[in-house]
């Protein structure tokens, strides 16, 4: 027996010489970097802005620290939430990845194998390779053949032979994945055994070259940039109307004075006014600021987090889960993700051409010489009358016969393996008689059958008409991406190694497919009606690429393009981008294919999407704008990705899109909510001092007006259902601002209409005499600050549903009605407890009335602008 390996000595050195096989971890971020990271949020910037002026203010004795606290409190909360979810999610990342380290492999040390760790395995050591093992190095193989699926490493579904390399092979520098002696890291022995030298290890390998080189795209998600631009659009409004309140407020202290002259002789009173001025400016930019966005979006996130990990679905980045919302353009792989990454015999067909959907339905005769070529003629090793292991193709055939047995299983006597020559595999066998069972392709197998079995278990002949009624059966299965396998029997023992020429009994043809998965179907259908562009990419040729997009929907229309991999090679940049749009299939797609599509879609401003499991796909899902990594993919892509399917199945990335877009969704309901309390709460201020009107709202009162839109709020919108309806919309373009129009009308009617009720309590005869007099009018403020928290809750139901019904889904959120409850009870209790603190008082039953019909009439003037929109056949983007 030849002498494989190293001894524990020369393993030693070489792990002092040379290092382990363990792959370098890419840097990880701390969560405290993490968090200083979220802190780069631009609304989280205004805040900080407004936090350090807050600061100042304090300092000088002319602003409540309260407010600065609450300011303070409100980045904190949004930025640990945030950091928290994703910190978390990152961890329970890792803990997968470190399981593939801590699994064993067979190495020879001292002449005796031995088990040891992936990540032990130095260069030189002998490494035992079974049917089944992933190859952990690279290196040449010793002894043995094996067959390797590299499908991981270069795309190819084609099985790969191995070889044992002769004494004088040199490992050289090159990288050839169809060198017959060379084995690389990541691919799978699918059939076979032998033993493989460690050339290469670690980060040297090609798999450990691929991990170093991901790299981050600098890349903003699409909501970010939304966020910028509205982060943009506050700071204006804020920091204008600050500006514009401060020069106002000036004026209007000249104006009464009788003019600059007279105003200026008072040069302490001037002073006083300039710092009133000033912090009054403050409030408006302070309150312009939607300090809750941030923490809104760390919660919805964080909520739909833990129920997409119910569906199959690890969001690893939270920008992941709301860039899948708005996707333009997917691409995806077949196999496992569209397919169901296995095959499985799907009919069976006999000489005179009857067809069987099941191994249980054939006739008795056929089914036992079906029985016997599935676990008689195989290289696999078999036990109890059961393949263990084997090829794809065995495996399909094993669930096939599923728990079938005979009574009496002929012995083999010899068996002659399938080889690419002659395409088929044959076993001699002895039972009552001698005879042989043959297994290969129809091709190379039909022209040689004379005879076939009939349903009675009879040897009839085979004529030549239904020779060419099968041959065209066959050739309507393969149109459909059906592969086919021939099972016959001759009835002696062959000599040699080939079949005879003639007198083969046909006993039927075995169509076996990766199917596509039924649910896969409608989820194509849902993701195309949600206005996402689907391509599938695969290695597969282009007629079984073609026979499966046509089944899952993917292929329907005449426009619609297949592109080969040299096809796509030989147009330029410029025409690839202009034919794109209409491109649903790659075939015989190379990794740089991938990537290449990927950054042209990008210049295109188009957000892709890209699915994959392999080592070769890991560039493409870094650069892409969200990548889906399979779970059963490797380690190095679910590195690269955004989202890691656990599934790898397509039902769940439609899952994800529409998570994303109920994210967004939520997101744009709570602005709408929130910028409708900043408008009316910016202009009441504005408006305030020229009414005559010293503060109608107290800083206490501002602060539990926050609390209410940012905080509580966040929580009540954080809980919206995940409806399918959202995969009606259209996606929303990258550039596309994050305040539509529909929102924008909302926010302006809501926030005027609540304005005009201030300014009705504040200076109406008419309302003030609806409440009981008091010196203060301390009963006609409570009023109006009870009917602006009642209102703001009103039109929280409001901007939750498109339509006038206002309770639309609400059971799937009953969150949103316990906190709006629970503000208006709080509300309740603070006119009893508030006293002066809070500038309130109790209520009576009229007074209350007053409040509700304030609530309500927020809610008529919503229908009115809905009624409105719906009339002029506007759509409202904002929550469909």
């Amino acid at each position: 027996m030849k002498k494989f390996g190293l001894t524990s000595e020369e393993a030693a050195q070489s792990l002092k010489q040379y290092g382990n096989n363990a792959l370098s971890k890419p840097p990880r971020q701390t969560f405290l970097e993490k968090l200083l990271e979220n802190f780069q949020d631009p609304i989280i910037r205004i805040l900080i802005v407004a936090l350090l002026v807050n600061i100042v203010f304090v300092y000088m004795g002319q602003a409540d620290w309260l407010e600065t606290a609450g300011i303070f409190v409100a980045i904190l909360l949004a930025t640990f939430v945030s950091t928290l979810s994703e910190y978390n999610n990152e961890s329970a990342f890792q803990k997968l990845q470190e399981e593939a380290s801590q699994i064993t492999c067979k190495v020879w040390r001292d002449g005796l194998p031995v088990a040891v760790r992936i990540d032990d395995i130095v260069i030189g050591d002998a490494v035992q390779l079974e049917s089944g093992d992933k190859v952990p190095v690279d290196g040449i193989l010793l002894d043995g053949t094996v067959k390797l699926d590299q499908a991981a490493l270069n795309g190819e579904s084609e099985e790969a032979e191995k070889e044992p390399a002769p004494p004088d092979f040199i490992w050289g520098t090159e990288t050839d994945f169809l060198n017959p002696c060379r084995l690389y890291r990541g691919s799978v022995v699918v059939e076979g055994q032998g033993i493989m030298r460690a050339e290469k290890i670690g980060d040297a390998s090609v798999y450990g070259q691929l991990t170093q080189e991901l790299k981050e795209v600098d890349r903003d998600s699409p909501l970010k940039l939304k966020l910028k631009h509205l982060a943009d659009k506050i700071s204006y409004f804020g920091y204008a109307g600050g500006i514009l309140i401060f020069c106002a407020v000036l004026l209007h202290k000249v104006f009464l004075a009788g003019g600059v002259a007279a105003y200026l002789a008072n040069t302490a009173q001037a002073l006083s006014d300039v710092v009133q001025a000033l912090i009054l400016a403050v409030i408006i930019i302070v309150m312009a600021v939607p300090e809750g966005l941030p923490l809104m979006i760390a919660i919805v996130s964080s909520l739909n987090m833990r129920k997409m990990l119910r569906d199959n679905v690890l969001v690893r980045k939270l920008s992941g889960i709301e860039t899948a919302g708005s996707l333009n353009l997917l691409f995806t792989d077949k196999t496992g993700t569209i397919t169901k990454g296995k095959l499985e015999v799907i009919g069976f067909i006999t000489g005179n051409l009857k067809e069987y959907d099941s191994f249980e339905k054939l006739p008795g005769a056929i089914k036992e010489y079906t029985y016997e070529n599935v676990v008689l003629n195989t290289s696999a090793a078999v036990a109890n009358g059961k393949i263990l292991g084997g090829n794809i193709t065995e495996r399909a055939l094993s669930q096939y016969i599923g728990e079938y047995r005979t009574v009496t299983l002929p012995l083999r006597n010899y068996f002659v393996p399938f080889n690419s020559t002659n395409k088929y595999s044959f076993a001699g066998v002895q039972g009552a008689r001698e005879y042989t069972l043959a297994k290969g392709a129809p091709e190379k197998l039909v022209p040689l059958c004379d005879y076939y079995w009939d349903e009675e278990g009879r040897c009839l002949p085979f004529t030549e008409g239904m020779r060419q009624a099968l041959e065209k059966r066959m050739l309507e299965l393969a149109e459909r991406a059906v592969r086919m396998l021939a099972l016959c029997t001759y009835p002696q023992q062959v000599k040699g190694t080939e079949l005879p020429q003639k007198g083969l009994v046909l006993a039927g043809i075995l169509a076996i497919r990766d199917e596509v998965r039924p649910e896969a179907v409608q989820a194509i259908q849902q993701v195309h009606s949600a206005g996402v562009q689907i391509v599938m990419i695969t290695g597969d040729r282009k007629e079984t690429a073609v026979a499966i997009a046509r089944d899952a929907g993917l292929l329907k229309e005449p426009q619609e393009q297949v592109w080969t991999s040299q096809e796509l090679a030989a147009m330029t940049d410029e025409e690839v981008k202009a034919n794109l749009r209409q491109l649903r299939v790659v075939s015989r797609a190379l990794p740089l294919d991938k990537l290449r599509l990927v950054t042209l879609a990008q210049e295109m401003n188009l957000v892709v999407g890209m699915t994959g499991d392999g080592v070769n796909d890991s560039p493409a899902l870094k650069r892409s704008d969200v990548g889906f990594a399979m779970g059963s993919g490797t380690e190095v892509a679910k590195e690269a990705g955004d989202i890691v399917i656990l599934d790898d199945n397509f039902l769940s990335i439609k899952q994800a899109i529409l998570y994303g877009r109920t994210i967004y969704n939520s997101i744009c309901k709570f602005i709408t909510f929130q910028l409708s309390i900043n408008v009316s709460a910016v202009l009441i201020n504005f408006i305030a001092p020229f009414i005559g009107v010293e503060k109608p709202l107290t800083i206490i009162q501002i602060l539990w007006i926050n609390l209410v839109m940012d905080t509580l709020a966040a929580l009540a919108f954080g809980g919206e259902p995940a409806l399918e309806r959202y995969m009606q919309e259209k996606p929303k373009r990258r550039s596309a601002p994050l305040v539509s129009k529909g929102m924008a009308s909302t926010i302006l009617l809501s926030g005027l209409w609540m304005t005009l009720v201030a300014v009705a309590f504040y200076k109406s005869v008419w309302v003030d005499s609806l409440f009981r007099d008091a010196p203060d009018h301390i009963y006609t403020y409570t009023g109006f600050f009870c009917a602006y928290i009642f209102m703001a809750v009103a039109n929280g139901f409001n901007v939750r549903v498109e339509g006038l019904n206002l309770l639309d889904h609400i059971s799937e959120n009953m969150g949103f009605v316990q906190v709006m409850g629970g503000i208006l009870s709080i509300q309740f209790l603070l006119t009893l407890l508030g006293g002066k603190l809070l500038r309130m008082a109790p209520l009576n039953g009229q007074e209350w009335g007053i409040v509700l019909l304030c609530a309500l009439s927020m809610i008529f003037v919503d229908w009115l602008r809905k009624l409105f929109r719906q009339q002029m056949g506007m759509q409202e983007p904002t929550n469909k």
